[in-house]
C-alpha cells in the first residue's frame, strides 16, 4: 500500500512538471533567454527555498542545513545539471514537448538511476542490483520506442506540417541536444545523493520526514540557476534582448511574470513530490534506487499526453500513433516491474 501511495505522489508531481512548459506558450514579447531566466528564478530559487523551509527543525535554521557536509558537492552537481537544463529547454524548442522530453528524460532516467547505484557499490548483475538494471533497461526500451515513433512522425510529415506542430523543428539538431540534456540532467540525482547526510540530519532532528529532501533540492537547483543565469545574461548582452524585460507594457509584464511563476511551481512540483514519495519506499531499497527512473518515466508519459493534446502528433498516421502507444505501455510496465521483482 505504501508503494502505491508513493507512486501516486510522484505521479502528481510529474504531471505538474510535464505541464510546466504549457504556460510558457502564453508568454508574450520576450525572447527565449528572457522567459527562461525568469521562470528559472521561480523554479530553481523561490519555490525550492519555500519548500526547504518546511524541513527546518525546531531550534535550527535553514543556513545550518545548507552548510552541512555534502552541500558543496550538491551545488557543483547542480551546476552540471544546469547545463542539462539549458539544453533541455532547447530540445523542446527543436523537437516539441513530446519527443524532446522523451529523448532527454530517457537518457536522464538511465544515467541518473545507474550512476548513484554504481558509485554506491551496488552489484548490478545479482539480486536487487539486477532487478534495478532490468527495470532501467525496460524504461529505456519504452523511451526508445517513443523515440522511434517520433522519427516516423518526422519522416511522414511535410516541412509545413512540422513547422505547424513545432515552429523551430530540427530533428538531427534536436536529437543531439536532447541526448546532451539527458546526460547532464542525470547530475541532478547525483546531487541529491551527495546531500544524503543533510537528509539524515533532518530525520534525526525529528522534523517532518516527508520534507527531508527539500533542502538538498534547493542546493542542486541553486547550482543549476547559476549556470542558467550566466548563459541567459550572456544571451541578453549578445542579442541585446535585456531591454525586453521592462520594455513591454505593464499588462504584458504582469502576464509574463504570472505565467513564469506558474511554470516555475509546476516544474518544482516534480521534485517536491519525489522527496515525499520516496519516504513511502523506505522498506524497499530497489524502489528507492529506482525512484529517479520512475519520475522520469512518468514525465515522459505525461509529456506525450500533452503532446497529443497540443496536436504535436497531428497527421502522424495510425501506425506512428500505435508505436507511440506501445512505447507508453512499456513505460507503464517499467513502473511496476521493480515492485513485482
Amino acid at each position: 500500500m505504501n508503494t502505491i501511495i508513493g507512486l501516486i505522489i510522484i505521479a502528481i508531481g510529474s504531471l505538474g512538471q510535464s505541464s510546466s512548459y504549457v504556460p510558457i506558450n502564453k508568454i508574450k514579447q520576450w525572447s527565449w533567454e528572457n522567459f527562461w531566466l525568469v521562470q528559472g528564478l521561480f523554479a530553481w530559487l523561490v519555490f525550492p527555498f519555500l519548500g526547504a523551509l518546511l524541513a527546518v527543525p525546531d531550534g535550527s535554521s535553514l543556513g545550518e542545513l545548507l552548510t552541512s557536509e555534502g552541500a558543496f558537492q550538491s551545488v557543483v552537481y547542480g551546476m552540471l545539471w544546469g547545463i542539462g537544463g539549458l539544453t533541455f529547454g532547447l530540445s523542446m524548442r527543436y523537437l516539441g514537448i513530446a519527443l524532446g522530453q522523451s529523448i532527454a528524460l530517457g537518457t536522464c532516467a538511465g544515467f541518473g538511476t545507474l550512476f548513484p547505484a554504481i558509485f554506491g557499490g551496488m552489484d548490478l548483475f545479482h539480486g536487487d542490483g539486477l532487478i534495478l538494471l532490468i527495470g532501467v533497461c525496460i524504461t529505456l526500451a519504452g523511451i526508445a520506442v517513443i523515440g522511434y515513433a517520433g522519427s516516423l512522425r518526422a519522416r511522414n510529415m511535410t516541412e509545413e506540417e512540422k513547422k505547424a506542430a513545432v515552429k523551430d523543428f530540427a530533428l538531427t539538431k534536436g536529437l543531439l541536444v536532447a541526448l546532451l540534456a539527458g546526460v547532464m540532467s542525470a547530475c541532478f540525482n547525483l546531487g541529491l545523493e551527495a546531500g544524503s547526510g543533510i537528509v539524515e540530519k533532518v530525520k534525526a532532528s525529528g522534523a517532518n520526514e516527508l520534507f527531508a529532501l527539500n533542502p538538498v533540492i534547493l542546493l542542486v537547483t541553486l547550482g543549476g540557476f547559476l549556470t542558467n543565469a550566466v548563459y541567459c545574461i550572456f544571451q541578453n548582452i549578445k542579442n541585446k534582448s535585456g531591454k525586453e524585460y521592462l520594455s513591454v507594457s505593464g499588462r504584458v509584464f504582469v502576464n509574463n511574470l504570472l505565467f513564469c511563476a506558474l511554470a516555475g511551481v509546476l516544474w518544482y512540483s516534480q521534485f517536491f513530490g519525489l522527496g515525499m514519495g520516496k519516504t513511502y519506499f523506505s522498506d524497499s531499497s530497489v524502489m528507492l534506487a529506482f525512484s529517479w527512473s520512475i519520475l522520469m518515466s512518468l514525465n515522459v508519459l505525461f509529456s506525450n499526453l500533452w503532446g497529443i493534446l497540443l496536436k504535436e502528433w497531428k497527421g502522424a498516421g495510425k501506425q506512428t500513433i500505435a508505436v507511440l502507444v506501445m512505447g507508453m505501455c512499456i513505460l507503464i510496465f517499467s513502473l511496476l516491474f521493480p515492485n513485482l521483482g
